[in-house]
């Protein structure tokens, strides 16, 4: 039981780390911090803070590094890393909190697609479980553009009785995005789920070729710390700007980076290699939930209609996914069990002892058992 209840809480905590992630990220960007200084401040923290469970965990275990391993470990930190996560800080500044979780609720849909693209998952649409994937595929898409381009009414519900003077002066700077970024941070969000899910396809391959979580983590950190960095200084390198002088900027930068990376890529890594990709995607409608409430609470963010309906469709579609998912694995694991069963029986078969029968002239008759 304790196997299968470690991955569960592993998840469980990342999913708690994400949505803390969002809410100060936020309010760092509402602050007037640059998203990619964000970004290139979170892979240092996490580099720094990976690198001595690095050393402590596993420099006498980690296996041979070879050209394939380092050549994936590079487009992971590409992938998972960099591009991901700059367009996601990007599109969280054009959109709010709740929006960017939901539509991070396409990752399992898009993991599907790519894992049937790379042969890491079985479509099987004559069987119920490949219909199930296909279909919570297309109604996750379908909640995601109803979500990304309609908003419809705001929902009635009453203001959070919490004041958090910080989160009040903000809250006057979020409307300065302007309508024409209405489309801009949801298509971002989108885009940066779309990536991500391709660091988990990368991930899987990696988690069998180099089982190190913790050292090909501090490797994908390290190298998306000189990306990130360089990506920065290519469109603000003014010193002020790089400055963490404001304590919301200070916290959200080490948060995201020692808490969000560090310790999140590990516990993904270390599950994705014993659960498998899909597993460690579907855990992402519990963040959206805390976000939302958080959200409301601290942040005095409004609900719409077209936010709450777009991510019904979203986690549905997502369960649906998953539901297709636990039906096949069941389904496999009762025809390997079969297959053991007959092979089993026919091997008993083999051995059974014949049985002899003297005649009546003294020879012997043999009589096979077949019972």
């Amino acid at each position: 039981m304790a196997r299968g209840l470690i991955p569960l809480l592993s998840m469980i905590l990342v999913q708690l780390a994400y949505a803390g992630m969002s809410i100060t990220s936020k309010l760092a960007l509402e602050g007037g911090m640059n998203p990619l200084i964000l970004v290139a401040y979170r892979q240092i923290f996490a580099t720094i803070a990976i690198a001595p469970f690095t050393y402590w965990l596993e420099w006498k275990t980690v296996p041979r590094m070879t050209r394939r391993v380092m050549l994936q470990i590079v487009l992971s930190s590409i992938t998972g890393i960099t591009g991901n996560q700059v367009l996601f800080f990007v599109g969280l500044k054009y959109s709010t909190a709740t929006v960017a979780c939901a539509l991070t609720n396409l990752l399992p849909a898009f993991t599907f697609v790519l894992a049937a693209i790379f042969r890491q998952e079985s479509v099987g649409m004559k069987r119920k479980a490949g219909v199930a994937k296909v279909l919570g595929t297309v109604v996750c898409v379908g909640g995601a553009l109803l979500l990304s381009f309609y908003h419809g009414k705001t929902i009635g519900i009453a203001e959070s009785s919490i004041r958090w003077s910080f989160a009040e002066r903000m809250e006057g700077r979020s409307s300065s995005n302007g309508n024409g970024s209405a489309l801009l941070g949801p298509f971002l969000l989108v885009v940066s789920a779309l990536v991500w899910s391709l660091w988990f396809i990368i991930q899987a391959d990696i988690s069998k070729n180099f089982p190190a979580p913790y050292t090909s983590t501090n490797y994908m950190c390290f190298l998306a710390s000189i990306q990130c960095v360089l990506l920065a200084l290519s469109f603000d390198h003014t010193p002020s700007s790089w400055s963490l002088h404001d304590p919301i900027r200070l916290v959200s930068s080490l948060y995201a980076g020692v808490v969000c990376t560090g310790l999140a890529y590990c516990l993904m890594s270390w599950t994705i290699e014993r659960k498998g990709p899909l597993y460690v995607s579907v855990f992402s409608p519990l963040q959206l939930v805390l976000t939302a409430v958080a959200s409301w609470a601290l942040l005095r963010e409004k609900l719409y209609i077209g936010t709450v309906i777009g991510s019904v469709l979203i986690v549905g579609g997502l369960y649906c996914v998953l539901w297709g998912k636990n039906k096949e694995m069941n389904e496999i694991i009762a025809e390997k069990e079969t297959v053991k069963y007959n092979e089993s029986n026919a091997k008993n078969s083999d051995l059974e002892l014949p049985s002899y029968i003297p005649s009546n002239n003294g020879n012997h008759r043999v009589i096979v058992d077949v019972a």
